[in-house]
Protein backbone atom coordinates (compact mmCIF):
# COMPACT_ATOMS: atom_id res chain seq x y z
CA UNK A 1 0.00 0.00 0.00
CA UNK A 2 1.32 3.29 -0.39
CA UNK A 3 1.68 5.51 2.71
CA UNK A 4 3.08 9.02 3.55
CA UNK A 5 5.88 7.19 5.50
CA UNK A 6 7.16 4.30 3.39
CA UNK A 7 9.04 1.81 4.07
CA UNK A 8 10.18 0.58 0.49
CA UNK A 9 11.07 3.50 -2.11
CA UNK A 10 10.63 1.81 -5.89
CA UNK A 11 13.10 2.84 -8.43
CA UNK A 12 12.20 2.55 -12.01
CA UNK A 13 14.97 3.91 -13.80
CA UNK A 14 13.90 4.89 -17.53
CA UNK A 15 16.57 4.37 -20.59
CA UNK A 16 16.19 3.24 -24.00
CA UNK A 17 14.95 0.15 -23.46
CA UNK A 18 10.94 0.04 -21.52
CA UNK A 19 7.82 -1.15 -22.20
CA UNK A 20 4.70 0.94 -21.88
CA UNK A 21 3.71 2.51 -19.17
CA UNK A 22 0.38 1.79 -17.87
CA UNK A 23 1.25 -2.18 -18.19
CA UNK A 24 4.17 -1.81 -16.56
CA UNK A 25 2.89 0.08 -14.27
CA UNK A 26 -0.06 -2.40 -13.06
CA UNK A 27 2.05 -5.60 -13.13
CA UNK A 28 4.56 -3.70 -10.58
CA UNK A 29 1.22 -2.46 -8.25
CA UNK A 30 0.18 -6.21 -8.25
CA UNK A 31 3.81 -6.97 -7.21
CA UNK A 32 3.77 -4.18 -4.49
CA UNK A 33 0.60 -4.82 -2.67
CA UNK A 34 1.65 -8.60 -2.39
CA UNK A 35 4.57 -7.93 0.21
CA UNK A 36 2.21 -5.83 2.72
CA UNK A 37 4.45 -3.04 3.37
CA UNK A 38 3.93 0.52 2.69
CA UNK A 39 5.69 1.92 -0.44
CA UNK A 40 5.88 4.82 -2.92
CA UNK A 41 6.92 4.56 -6.67
CA UNK A 42 9.58 6.92 -8.51
CA UNK A 43 10.21 6.87 -11.93
CA UNK A 44 13.33 8.55 -13.61
CA UNK A 45 13.30 10.00 -17.10
CA UNK A 46 16.95 8.69 -18.46
CA UNK A 47 16.29 11.20 -21.11
CA UNK A 48 13.16 12.24 -22.84
CA UNK A 49 11.18 9.21 -23.57
CA UNK A 50 8.27 10.90 -24.64
CA UNK A 51 5.82 7.83 -24.98
CA UNK A 52 6.89 6.70 -21.26
CA UNK A 53 6.59 9.99 -20.12
CA UNK A 54 3.22 10.72 -21.47
CA UNK A 55 1.73 7.28 -20.02
CA UNK A 56 3.10 8.22 -16.57
CA UNK A 57 0.74 11.53 -17.35
CA UNK A 58 -2.17 9.39 -17.48
CA UNK A 59 -1.45 7.36 -14.79
CA UNK A 60 -1.63 10.20 -13.28
CA UNK A 61 -4.34 12.05 -14.44
CA UNK A 62 -6.29 8.74 -13.38
CA UNK A 63 -5.10 9.50 -9.76
CA UNK A 64 -2.35 7.17 -9.30
CA UNK A 65 0.22 8.44 -6.76
CA UNK A 66 3.78 8.37 -8.43
CA UNK A 67 6.86 10.43 -8.56
CA UNK A 68 8.41 11.19 -11.77
CA UNK A 69 11.94 12.30 -11.92
CA UNK A 70 13.33 13.85 -15.51
CA UNK A 71 16.78 14.41 -16.23
CA UNK A 72 17.88 16.66 -18.77
CA UNK A 73 19.73 13.65 -21.06
CA UNK A 74 20.52 10.74 -20.56
CA UNK A 75 23.48 10.22 -17.79
CA UNK A 76 23.07 6.36 -17.80
CA UNK A 77 21.46 4.12 -15.35
CA UNK A 78 23.37 4.10 -12.53
CA UNK A 79 22.85 8.03 -12.53
CA UNK A 80 19.37 7.60 -12.81
CA UNK A 81 19.24 5.18 -9.83
CA UNK A 82 21.15 7.82 -8.28
CA UNK A 83 18.95 10.42 -9.07
CA UNK A 84 15.89 8.70 -7.83
CA UNK A 85 17.43 7.39 -4.61
CA UNK A 86 17.73 11.32 -3.89
CA UNK A 87 14.18 11.24 -3.30
CA UNK A 88 13.61 8.20 -2.03
CA UNK A 89 12.58 7.90 1.90
CA UNK A 90 12.18 3.96 2.61
CA UNK A 91 14.95 2.02 4.69
CA UNK A 92 14.81 -0.54 1.92
CA UNK A 93 15.30 0.47 -1.74
CA UNK A 94 14.20 -1.57 -4.30
CA UNK A 95 15.10 -1.15 -7.82
CA UNK A 96 13.14 -2.49 -10.84
CA UNK A 97 13.40 -2.22 -14.66
CA UNK A 98 11.65 -0.47 -17.34
CA UNK A 99 10.62 -3.13 -19.42
CA UNK A 100 9.21 -6.98 -18.31
CA UNK A 101 12.00 -8.75 -16.69
CA UNK A 102 10.92 -11.05 -13.65
CA UNK A 103 6.93 -12.21 -12.68
CA UNK A 104 5.15 -9.80 -10.41
CA UNK A 105 5.34 -12.49 -7.22
CA UNK A 106 8.80 -12.09 -7.28
CA UNK A 107 8.92 -8.52 -6.08
CA UNK A 108 7.78 -9.77 -2.51
CA UNK A 109 10.43 -12.43 -2.74
CA UNK A 110 13.13 -9.72 -3.16
CA UNK A 111 11.63 -7.74 0.08
CA UNK A 112 11.61 -10.58 2.22
CA UNK A 113 15.32 -11.70 1.49
CA UNK A 114 16.43 -7.89 1.85
CA UNK A 115 15.03 -8.10 5.29
CA UNK A 116 17.93 -10.83 6.17
CA UNK A 117 20.65 -9.04 4.22
CA UNK A 118 22.52 -6.06 3.06
CA UNK A 119 21.60 -7.05 -0.91
CA UNK A 120 19.31 -8.94 -2.20
CA UNK A 121 19.16 -9.15 -6.07
CA UNK A 122 17.25 -11.46 -8.76
CA UNK A 123 18.11 -14.29 -10.90
CA UNK A 124 15.64 -15.20 -13.36
CA UNK A 125 14.95 -18.96 -13.05
CA UNK A 126 14.15 -20.85 -14.82
CA UNK A 127 15.95 -18.49 -17.58
CA UNK A 128 14.11 -19.07 -21.24
CA UNK A 129 17.21 -19.05 -23.89
CA UNK A 130 18.84 -21.53 -26.34
CA UNK A 131 22.18 -23.24 -25.69
CA UNK A 132 23.93 -20.85 -26.42
CA UNK A 133 22.92 -17.91 -25.18
CA UNK A 134 22.84 -20.13 -21.64
CA UNK A 135 26.84 -20.79 -22.61
CA UNK A 136 27.43 -17.26 -23.06
CA UNK A 137 25.48 -16.40 -19.72
CA UNK A 138 27.20 -18.91 -17.96
CA UNK A 139 31.00 -18.31 -19.58
CA UNK A 140 30.51 -14.38 -18.37
CA UNK A 141 29.46 -14.85 -14.58
CA UNK A 142 32.14 -17.37 -14.72
CA UNK A 143 34.72 -14.82 -15.57
CA UNK A 144 33.46 -12.46 -13.47
CA UNK A 145 33.27 -14.38 -10.30
CA UNK A 146 36.74 -15.23 -11.19
CA UNK A 147 38.08 -11.83 -11.04
CA UNK A 148 35.52 -10.42 -8.26
CA UNK A 149 35.68 -13.66 -6.03
CA UNK A 150 31.84 -13.45 -5.82
CA UNK A 151 29.80 -15.48 -7.99
CA UNK A 152 26.43 -14.27 -9.41
CA UNK A 153 24.37 -15.96 -12.00
CA UNK A 154 22.26 -13.53 -13.38
CA UNK A 155 24.11 -9.92 -13.66
CA UNK A 156 22.06 -8.22 -15.75
CA UNK A 157 19.05 -8.41 -14.04
CA UNK A 158 17.94 -4.73 -12.97
CA UNK A 159 15.25 -6.01 -10.02
CA UNK A 160 16.95 -5.37 -6.78
CA UNK A 161 16.37 -4.89 -3.50
CA UNK A 162 18.71 -3.70 -0.54
CA UNK A 163 19.11 -1.72 2.42
CA UNK A 164 19.27 1.99 2.00
CA UNK A 165 22.76 2.51 4.06
CA UNK A 166 24.10 0.67 0.75
CA UNK A 167 23.49 3.37 -1.77
CA UNK A 168 24.49 6.08 1.08
CA UNK A 169 28.11 4.46 1.15
CA UNK A 170 28.55 3.25 -2.66
CA UNK A 171 28.41 6.22 -5.23
CA UNK A 172 27.32 5.08 -8.65
CA UNK A 173 28.09 6.73 -12.32
CA UNK A 174 28.30 5.52 -15.29
CA UNK A 175 27.05 1.68 -15.98
CA UNK A 176 28.05 0.51 -12.43
CA UNK A 177 25.11 0.06 -11.25
CA UNK A 178 25.24 -3.29 -13.08
CA UNK A 179 27.82 -4.68 -11.10
CA UNK A 180 26.54 -3.08 -7.68
CA UNK A 181 26.68 -6.66 -6.20
CA UNK A 182 30.57 -6.38 -6.72
CA UNK A 183 31.22 -2.92 -5.29
CA UNK A 184 28.82 -3.72 -1.90
CA UNK A 185 30.71 -7.00 -1.42
CA UNK A 186 33.75 -5.01 -2.01
CA UNK A 187 32.20 -2.49 1.08
CA UNK A 188 31.75 -5.39 3.29
CA UNK A 189 28.29 -5.98 2.33
CA UNK A 190 26.29 -8.97 2.35
CA UNK A 191 25.19 -10.00 -1.00
CA UNK A 192 22.41 -12.92 -1.44
CA UNK A 193 20.73 -14.27 -5.37
CA UNK A 194 16.93 -15.30 -4.82
CA UNK A 195 15.59 -17.10 -7.61
CA UNK A 196 12.41 -15.24 -8.79
CA UNK A 197 10.32 -16.81 -11.89
CA UNK A 198 11.02 -14.70 -15.19
CA UNK A 199 8.69 -12.70 -17.03
CA UNK A 200 6.66 -14.35 -19.89
CA UNK A 201 7.26 -11.33 -21.71
CA UNK A 202 11.07 -11.19 -21.21
CA UNK A 203 12.31 -12.65 -24.10
CA UNK A 204 15.87 -12.67 -26.31
CA UNK A 205 17.04 -14.56 -29.04
CA UNK A 206 20.46 -14.24 -27.82
CA UNK A 207 22.02 -12.04 -30.58
CA UNK A 208 24.74 -9.19 -29.76
CA UNK A 209 26.67 -6.86 -31.87
CA UNK A 210 30.47 -6.83 -31.89
CA UNK A 211 30.37 -3.72 -29.90
CA UNK A 212 28.14 -5.18 -27.31
CA UNK A 213 30.79 -7.63 -26.69
CA UNK A 214 33.89 -5.19 -26.08
CA UNK A 215 31.91 -3.17 -23.65
CA UNK A 216 31.15 -6.86 -22.05
CA UNK A 217 35.08 -6.90 -22.06
CA UNK A 218 36.16 -3.46 -20.96
CA UNK A 219 33.63 -3.45 -18.25
CA UNK A 220 35.00 -7.37 -16.87
CA UNK A 221 38.69 -4.96 -16.64
CA UNK A 222 37.02 -2.06 -15.39
CA UNK A 223 35.16 -3.95 -12.31
CA UNK A 224 38.67 -6.15 -11.93
CA UNK A 225 40.21 -3.08 -11.23
CA UNK A 226 37.36 -1.47 -9.05
CA UNK A 227 37.21 -4.28 -7.23
CA UNK A 228 40.76 -5.41 -6.44
CA UNK A 229 43.17 -2.82 -7.49
CA UNK A 230 41.13 0.19 -6.19
CA UNK A 231 43.23 1.55 -3.27
CA UNK A 232 46.35 -0.52 -4.41
CA UNK A 233 47.11 0.70 -7.57
CA UNK A 234 50.77 0.09 -7.62
CA UNK A 235 49.93 -4.17 -7.23
CA UNK A 236 48.66 -3.63 -10.43
CA UNK A 237 50.26 -1.77 -12.46
CA UNK A 238 53.65 -2.35 -10.57
CA UNK A 239 53.16 -6.42 -11.83
CA UNK A 240 52.51 -5.08 -15.28
CA UNK A 241 55.88 -2.92 -14.97
CA UNK A 242 57.65 -5.21 -13.77
CA UNK A 243 56.85 -7.95 -15.69
CA UNK A 244 57.09 -6.21 -18.78
CA UNK A 245 60.56 -4.66 -17.87
CA UNK A 246 61.94 -8.40 -16.71
CA UNK A 247 60.93 -9.33 -20.23
CA UNK A 248 62.55 -6.50 -21.84
CA UNK A 249 65.43 -6.72 -19.59
CA UNK A 250 66.11 -10.62 -20.00
CA UNK A 251 65.85 -9.84 -24.12
CA UNK A 252 68.38 -7.59 -24.00
CA UNK A 253 70.88 -9.66 -21.73
CA UNK A 254 70.43 -12.46 -24.19
CA UNK A 255 71.16 -10.20 -27.43
CA UNK A 256 74.57 -8.87 -25.51
CA UNK A 257 75.59 -12.26 -24.07
CA UNK A 258 75.30 -13.82 -27.86
CA UNK A 259 77.12 -10.65 -29.41
CA UNK A 260 79.54 -11.06 -26.83
CA UNK A 261 80.08 -15.28 -26.64
CA UNK A 262 78.60 -15.88 -30.23
CA UNK A 263 79.73 -12.89 -32.21
CA UNK A 264 76.21 -12.22 -33.38
CA UNK A 265 75.90 -8.60 -35.06
CA UNK A 266 73.29 -6.22 -33.18
CA UNK A 267 73.23 -3.53 -35.57
CA UNK A 268 71.04 -5.86 -37.93
CA UNK A 269 68.44 -6.48 -35.61
CA UNK A 270 64.86 -5.26 -34.36
CA UNK A 271 65.03 -7.11 -31.29
CA UNK A 272 67.40 -4.80 -29.75
CA UNK A 273 64.74 -1.98 -30.28
CA UNK A 274 61.93 -4.07 -29.12
CA UNK A 275 64.05 -5.59 -25.89
CA UNK A 276 64.64 -1.57 -25.06
CA UNK A 277 60.83 -0.28 -26.03
CA UNK A 278 59.79 -3.02 -23.57
CA UNK A 279 62.09 -1.80 -20.94
CA UNK A 280 60.81 1.95 -21.55
CA UNK A 281 57.01 0.50 -21.22
CA UNK A 282 57.95 -1.43 -18.08
CA UNK A 283 59.52 1.66 -16.32
CA UNK A 284 56.37 3.82 -17.77
CA UNK A 285 53.74 1.59 -16.34
CA UNK A 286 55.29 1.15 -12.78
CA UNK A 287 55.88 4.89 -12.92
CA UNK A 288 51.48 5.19 -13.57
CA UNK A 289 51.28 2.84 -10.35
CA UNK A 290 53.60 4.71 -8.52
CA UNK A 291 51.48 8.18 -9.32
CA UNK A 292 47.93 6.08 -8.09
CA UNK A 293 49.73 5.25 -4.93
CA UNK A 294 50.29 9.07 -4.39
CA UNK A 295 47.21 9.83 -5.33
CA UNK A 296 45.54 7.31 -2.81
CA UNK A 297 47.53 8.66 -0.35
CA UNK A 298 46.68 12.19 -0.55
CA UNK A 299 43.12 11.73 -0.45
CA UNK A 300 42.82 8.56 1.83
CA UNK A 301 41.39 10.10 4.65
CA UNK A 302 38.62 10.90 2.29
CA UNK A 303 38.28 7.61 1.06
CA UNK A 304 35.99 4.87 2.73
CA UNK A 305 35.49 0.95 1.20
CA UNK A 306 34.49 -0.64 4.41
CA UNK A 307 30.92 -0.99 6.10
CA UNK A 308 30.31 -1.18 10.03
CA UNK A 309 27.83 -3.74 11.03
CA UNK A 310 27.73 -2.56 14.37
CA UNK A 311 29.39 -0.66 17.26
CA UNK A 312 28.75 -2.45 20.56
CA UNK A 313 30.16 -0.35 23.90
CA UNK A 314 30.81 -2.60 27.20
CA UNK A 315 31.42 0.01 29.83
CA UNK A 316 32.55 -0.81 33.32
CA UNK A 317 30.01 -2.67 35.34
CA UNK A 318 29.20 -0.23 38.21
CA UNK A 319 29.88 -1.37 41.95
CA UNK A 320 26.07 -3.16 43.91
CA UNK A 321 25.29 -0.20 46.17
CA UNK A 322 25.97 -2.11 49.75
CA UNK A 323 24.92 -0.60 53.34
CA UNK A 324 27.12 2.13 55.12
CA UNK A 325 29.79 0.28 56.72
CA UNK A 326 29.31 -2.79 54.69
CA UNK A 327 32.28 -2.47 51.83
CA UNK A 328 34.58 -4.84 52.17
CA UNK A 329 36.52 -2.29 55.61
CA UNK A 330 34.85 -2.41 59.70
CA UNK A 331 33.76 0.36 61.44
CA UNK A 332 34.57 1.27 65.12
Amino acid sequence: MIGRNPSLSVIVPVGRRHAPAESLYAEYMKGLEATGCTYELIFVLDGERRGFRDGLARLHAAGEPLTVVALTRAFGEATAVMAGFARARGRTIVTLPAYHQIAPAGIAELVKAAARTDVAIARRWPRAGGAFERGRRHAYHALLGRVTRLRLNDVACVARAFRREVLEEIQLYGDQYRFLPYLADRHGFRVVEVDVPQSPADRFDGRYSPREYVRSVLDIFSVFFLVRFTKRPLRFFGMVGLTTFGTGAAWLLLLIAQRQLLDVGLADRPALLVAALLMVLGVQVFALGLLGELVIFTHARQLKDYHIAEVIHYSRPTAVPTELGREGTTTR
